[in-house]
């Protein structure tokens, strides 16, 4: 079973403890409390942080020695029986997304989109940015990235699978995989070397993929000319390194990314994972705190990057009088294209003639 490379002489050396006292969730703003209940994670004792880890991912990124003290919480929940979800939904997930053989290729060749097991994606590949590649990808349970195991402190079904599914992917025969969901970039690019876990092909994130392919169609842009919020999703933080990606195809585009307080490291999840670990209550109050901030800078759009995300916020968005999304569709705008993902209106009729300028 792959084991996490992980440090403990980084830790003792750090002084700035940037894992829990940049923690939005927790309340570590002394140092020397946040440095000794830190160590009680690194000894395996018992800690207050594997019970109020909110499993945001956020520190993946705050650690500036890449030491991946995430990955090490959720092997430590697990390790101790600390389940950040109820143990049906865990178990659910666990058998839903086994790699048992259901899944679909297409005709690859050295580039391939990956959907991985979110059906979601389909809706969204279309269009000019896509004419070239739609046919070559792939689709399944055999190919599912299994991130999302962080969630529920399942990090041995990670160890697991993740190796299975990279020699699935590979057997395809693909020399890059252009990843559509964002985990999947994660799993290979942040996961799968904490763990010491070989990837033979090249993981392209699908921002990257965007970015290039509207440098392509730069003639055929109409600039849309408006603000958008961006809502980043967990995942965003096991690549930090792909947010420019966002700044760069919204210059492309015509985009303004509203310069509010809950985005980029500051960012705040879409909070769904918290209400099955936290209650309701929280999460309620986080994701009114998340969007009161995009309408107060005024944001016409809200872009969203994870299928999950979007299911999460998209009414509550519309509801705040924004447009909720996905990164994809903006880009079709931009190219005079008709988005591929409905907006969430059924039942509000009002509303819909809002969004559409009625």
């Amino acid at each position: 079973m792959p084991e996490l490379k992980f440090d403990k002489t980084k830790c003792a050396e750090c002084k700035a403890i940037s894992c829990l006292v940049k923690c939005q969730y927790m309340d570590f703003k002394d140092k020397d409390k946040a440095k000794k209940e830190w160590q009680k994670v690194i000894n395996g004792e018992d800690s207050s942080v594997l019970e109020a880890c909110t499993t945001c991912y956020a520190c993946e990124e705050y650690c500036p020695f890449g030491n991946h003290p995430f990955y090490l919480i959720v092997e430590q929940q697990e390790e101790k029986g600390i389940l950040p979800a109820p143990r049906p939904i865990t178990t659910m997930w666990i058998n839903q997304c086994q790699p048992v053989g259901r899944f679909m290729v297409g005709e690859i060749e050295e580039k391939a989109l990956s959907y991985c097991f979110m059906p979601q994606l389909n809706a969204l590949v279309g269009g000019k940015l896509f004419e070239n590649i739609a046919h070559s990808s792939f689709f399944g349970q055999e190919f599912f990235c299994n991130v999302v195991y962080l969630h529920y402190a399942k990090m041995s079904v990670i160890k697991d699978r993740l190796p299975k599914v990279i020699e699935n992917i590979a057997k395809l025969g693909m020399k890059e995989v252009i990843c559509l969901h964002d985990e999947c970039y994660g799993s290979f690019t942040s996961l799968a070397p904490a763990y010491g876990i070989e990837v033979p092909f090249k993981p392209i994130h699908y921002y990257e993929f965007l970015y290039n392919r509207l440098k392509e169609l730069k003639d055929e842009i109409k600039p849309l000319n408006v603000k958008a919020a961006y809502q980043r999703n967990c995942s965003t933080r096991l690549s930090p390194q792909m947010d420019h990606f966002v700044d760069d195809i919204f210059g492309l585009i015509g985009v303004e990314r509203v310069k509010r307080e809950y985005d980029r490291e500051n960012a705040l999840c879409c909070a769904e994972i918290i209400r099955m670990a936290k209650g309701p209550a929280m999460a309620d109050d986080l994701q009114k705190k998340n969007i009161d901030d995009m309408v107060k800078f005024r944001a016409k759009y809200c872009v969203f990057n994870c299928p999950a995300c979007y299911d999460s916020l998209a009414e509550k968005v519309v509801k705040a009088g924004m447009d909720p999304i996905h990164m994809i569709d903006l880009c079709r705008l931009a190219l005079g294209e008709e988005r591929g993902q409905k907006l969430p209106l059924e039942g509000m009729p009002a509303l819909q003639a809002a969004m559409e300028g009625k």
